[in-house]
């Protein structure tokens, strides 16, 4: 019979564990299901933050205008509705959404009411933040891009390590090595490029160290990370308060990379200010996405890094050399988020400061397991980290009644939420973190 296997010693059979289709095939009607299935959690958790929304935000939110607009001021709103009804509004559709998902028939649409959900209540809290204010939305998507920008760096140089069966939990310590290498060459050269450059061999020097203890020594991959982030924050910190704190004028002072802009393109209304306008780490960093994400898809090189990562044995056995297949993907990852970490001195601030990546490493190895190890999963979630970024920038600029701790906390909390709560059941590569050895 199907899923019995030889009787044992003691004369039982042992039962195998059954799928739901084999247990249809043996009794002729449906297997049990959960009442409390994800969709229902779900539905559960999106129908409690409409009740939030509406019950609490509502009778917060003043009963004034909230505009949203697509200038850089008050005019040309895309968007005006009363601060107070748009969040009982908005509240409400996230209810409803919520009440269809909990009654469990609306399973084909299940991803879609849980963004539109999402955005509900995003917009809800907005309505109540903005009311008797304005919200220039062509400088928010601006700024989640920036924001997001070496979040994305990071998460595809993540990619292309657990792809191949390599954790990556180093990239905050490469992000910190290209930060510094960006500020000191940069500045000594007086060249953003030679400061690009640099930014992308001190993110090398940490995937080889990376790679060499993971791949070579089998060192377990996620303490090798950890220890190498705690090296990267010494060293960096060390050489700042010896080299560069003392005469700042001569070691850390990069130039700002420059925004380029399109002709044309960037008179588009909303997507041309926010991508034809813009630096070109941006256009890198896409251009990166699309290439990886194709590369992967339909090139030998990605067939046989997906084959490593899933069975290595497998792959050895038809010749493909696993182990300096690592290597490589390791290091081209220690590239591109070295010249991740070069957006915090030649973009963002202007100077290097210990610490001053504040964990975006870890953010964007939440964000690799939000995209479900793709490049485009990647993408979407360093842009909903970014968004959150600048969403509390924008909020404690505008005076809002959230004390700034709280609004401090919200890049960090949705981290937490996306990867808990709206991943649900994703798998890893299947050798993702296993050392090989070959046999």
């Amino acid at each position: 019979m199907t899923g019995m296997t030889e009787p044992t010693r003691s004369g039982k059979p042992q039962i195998e564990s059954l799928s739901t289709a084999t247990v249809e095939n043996l009794t002729g009607v449906d297997a049990p299901t959960r009442f409390w299935n994800r969709e229902r959690r779900l539905g559960a958790g999106i129908t409690i933050i409409g009740l939030l929304a509406t019950l609490v935000f509502g009778p917060l939110a003043k009963s004034e205008t909230a505009r949203f607009t697509l200038s850089t001021d008050a005019s040309g709103a895309a968007l005006s509705i009363n601060g107070q009804v748009g969040t009982i509004l908005f509240g409400a559709i996230s209810i409803a959404l919520g009440v269809l998902m909990l009654t469990g028939k609306a399973r084909r649409w299940q991803t879609l009411l849980l963004c539109l959900g999402i955005a509900s209540f995003v917009l809800a809290f907005l309505c109540w933040q903005v009311a008797g204010k304005f919200m220039p939305l062509v400088d928010t998507l601006s700024g989640s891009v920036e924001y997001a920008l070496p979040l994305i760096l990071g998460a595809l140089a993540g990619v292309l390590g657990e792809r191949s069966g390599v954790v990556n939990v180093a990239i905050e310590g490469q992000f910190l090595m290209g930060a510094f290498g960006a500020a000191l060459v940069g500045t000594l050269a007086t060249s953003v490029w030679a400061g690009l450059v640099s930014a992308m061999i001190g993110g090398l020097i940490i995937a080889a160290m990376l790679a060499v203890l993971a791949i070579r020594f089998l060192v377990d991959q996620v303490v090798v990370g950890t220890v190498l982030n705690l090296f990267a924050l010494g060293v960096t910190g060390f050489l700042y308060e010896r080299l560069m704190q003392p005469n700042a004028l001569k070691y850390n002072q990069p130039p700002q990379m420059p925004r380029w802009e399109i002709p044309g393109l960037a008179d588009i209304p909303v997507i041309g200010p926010v991508l034809f306008n813009t630096q070109v780490l941006v256009w890198i960093a896409l251009a990166l996405v699309v290439l990886i994400h194709f590369a992967l898809k339909g090139t030998r090189w990605g067939l046989r890094t997906r084959a490593v990562g899933e069975h290595p044995t497998a792959a050895d056995t038809v010749g493909v050399r696993v182990r300096g297949l690592r290597y490589l993907n390791v290091l081209l990852g220690g590239l591109i988020a070295g010249a991740g970490g070069a957006y915090f001195t030649l973009v963002s601030t202007g100077a290097f400061n210990k610490n001053m990546t504040a964990g975006a490493g870890f953010i964007a190895l939440a964000a690799l397991i939000f995209g479900r190890w793709t490049p485009f999963g990647a993408l979407g979630a360093a842009l909903f980290f970014g968004f959150a970024q600048k969403l509390a920038y924008f909020l404690s600029v505008a005076g809002s009644p959230v004390p700034n701790q709280f609004l401090n906390m919200l890049p960090y909390i949705a981290t937490i939420v996306a990867v808990a709560g709206l991943v649900g059941r994703v798998r890893a590569p299947a050798a993702d973190g296993q050392p090989y050895v070959k046999s």
